[in-house]
């Protein structure tokens, strides 16, 4: 749906879709319906609908039946409030984004709680050492200089005098 033209479309037909569930269709099916998106096809012939429901299995099976027993009239009103030539087909498809962000977020929570539960066990000292960065190596002078070279300080007397 890279097209603006579409998008806008889509946009319109969640909301044409919306505020008829709200105000004119009457299906004691019909629970609390949140139409969550609407995507459409590139030449405007489909729109898949996306739609929640609060509440249970129950609600969510009277509400699926009820907007299938609904679409007629959602389409026939689609088309006249878009004024294109041709009305899109709709299809209803139930989003199951909530229950699996819910189900995420448990199992974000669980990993969580894990997490807690092993750093409460372990120390809180670290492995290795304080610092764990090498510094550069100090050379501690034990021997004078000139011991080091092989040359005493009366041979340098002597070779400048």
């Amino acid at each position: 749906m890279a097209n603006p033209r579409v998008r806008k479309l889509a946009d319109r037909i969640q909301v044409i879709v919306a505020e008829m569930l709200e105000r004119r269709i009457k299906d004691p099916r019909l629970g609390f319906v949140t139409i969550t998106d609407v995507r459409l096809t590139g030449d405007g012939q489909q729109a898949s609908i996306f739609y929640t429901v609060l509440g249970g299995e129950d609600e969510m099976k009277g509400t699926a039946v009820a907007l299938e027993s609904a679409k007629g009239i959602l389409r026939s009103e689609v088309a006249k409030q878009l004024g294109t030539r041709t009305a899109p087909t709709l299809t209803f498809i139930h989003d199951a984004l909530p229950e699996e962000a819910r189900a995420l977020d448990e199992v974000l929570a669980r990993a969580k709680a894990h997490d807690d539960a092993v750093a409460a066990q372990r120390g809180t000292t670290y492995a290795g050492e304080a610092d764990p960065y090498k510094k550069p190596r100090e050379i501690i002078d034990d021997e004078p200089d000139d011991v080091l070279d092989g040359e005493s300080d009366v041979d340098q007397d002597d070779s400048t005098a």
